[in-house]
This record gives structure tokens, C-alpha cells and sequence, in this order.
């Protein structure tokens, strides 16, 4: 075991796993973090989706060791207060995208992602962003569709 030191949402961490041990379970096990959720454990689902310097990682397959030093941002952390839903939150809940909802917290990851460095995606942006991220419900069409509203809400002055 050694002490895994991580900037979690803006708060420094530190977690007594081994080096190898995958973010998602230093999340979820050592630091109660569960929002994140574990899917297919391949990196193949996106379920397990979290952003580390902004960019969107696999927390299934990433050695927690390995993002010492870097700025992971969980679905936890989406939400600019505990009394203020992120844009995309609330495109989501217009859009009636959750099914299942399992699949949710790694596509809402990725789409705040696609939305920081693409202000207003095209259908084919978030299609491309949002590759590999398996919805079994098969609400593809409304996640983009909330993607569109989100990206517009934040153009009007939403919170990012």
C-alpha cells in the first residue's frame, strides 16, 4: 500500500491503495465517491467516464498513481453548487434522457467535456465525443438532444 495522492473536484486526496489500483475504485472504495459507476471494467462501456485536466478517462482501466498531480473531475463535481444543477443536468432532465440511468453519470463526463472545448457541437461532434459510451436504453437521440440544449444555455450564460 502507498498513500495515492489526487486533486478530486478541487480538493486534495489522498488515498492508501496500491499504486496500480484503478481511479475507480479509489473513487468509489477508499474516498466515497460513487457517482461514478463501474460498467464493463474494459474501458469499453464509458460508464466509469471522469475527466482528468479536462479530458475524459476510463476510470476502470487508469492507475489512480498515474493522475498524481492532475485535476480529475467526478459527476460529483458537475454541478457548480449542491443547490444548482450543471446546464447539461438540467438538459437531461428536460430531455427525459435517464432510463436506466446507469450509463448517465460517464456520458454527462464526456458531454461537459465535448461542451468546454466545443462551445456549440454539431450532431457529429457529439457523436464523436460521446463514441463507446453504450446507453442500453438507447437514448442517443434525446442525449443529443440535450447536448443542443445544454450547449445553448451555456452560450446565454450558463453556468460551465
Amino acid at each position: 500500500m502507498a498513500a495515492v495522492k489526487l486533486r478530486i473536484t478541487g480538493t486534495d486526496r489522498v488515498a492508501d491503495v496500491e499504486p496500480n489500483t484503478p481511479l475507480l475504485w479509489v473513487l468509489r472504495d477508499s474516498l466515497g465517491l460513487v457517482g461514478t459507476k463501474f460498467g464493463c471494467g474494459m474501458a469499453l462501456c464509458g460508464a466509469c467516464t471522469v475527466l482528468a485536466n479536462g479530458a475524459p478517462i476510463r476510470s476502470c482501466s487508469t492507475p489512480a498513481a498515474s493522475l498524481s498531480g492532475q485535476d480529475i473531475r467526478t459527476i460529483e463535481g458537475l454541478a457548480p453548487s449542491e443547490s444548482k444543477l450543471h446546464p447539461l443536468q438540467e438538459a437531461w432532465i428536460e430531455h427525459d434522457v435517464p432510463q436506466c440511468g446507469y450509463c448517465q453519470a460517464g456520458q454527462l463526463m464526456a458531454a461537459a467535456a465535448l461542451l468546454e472545448r466545443t462551445p456549440k457541437p454539431t450532431d457529429a461532434d457529439i457523436d464523436t465525443a460521446l463514441a463507446g459510451h453504450i446507453c442500453r436504453c438507447g437514448t442517443y437521440q434525446r442525449i443529443r438532444a440535450a447536448i443542443h440544449s445544454a450547449a445553448n444555455k451555456l452560450a446565454k450564460g450558463g453556468v460551465r
